[in-house]
């Protein structure tokens, strides 16, 4: 009986683990999907469309691939610092609930 309530605990805290990586893997995707649109797309694919509009006196296609991309690259940093400490948070009470 130990045994079965060993492994079920183990199955759990491996399952749990599992989940945490995906919830990681799934932030992290949603994030670089979002910097590679703002950096490449923006900045060189659809630069010709954003040429029509100005911020700061220059064309927003040449911004994005000058500084939009780069500004936008912080951003994201610290959206997936906020995200990743709810992660955290979340399965780090979780798990003190199992201890």
């Amino acid at each position: 009986m130990r045994f079965l309530i060993k492994y079920i605990k183990y199955f759990e805290q491996h399952s749990m683990k599992n989940n945490y990586w995906y919830s990681n893997l799934k932030i992290l995707s949603i994030l670089l999907t979002v910097w590679f649109i703002v950096s490449f797309g923006f900045g060189i694919i659809w630069s010709d469309s954003l040429d029509q509009f100005q911020i700061g006196g220059f064309k927003l296609g040449f911004w994005f691939a000058q500084q939009g991309s780069i500004y936008f690259f912080v951003l994201l940093i610290f959206i997936y610092i906020y995200f990743m400490n709810k992660l955290d948070k979340k399965y780090k009470d979780n798990h003190e609930e199992d201890l």
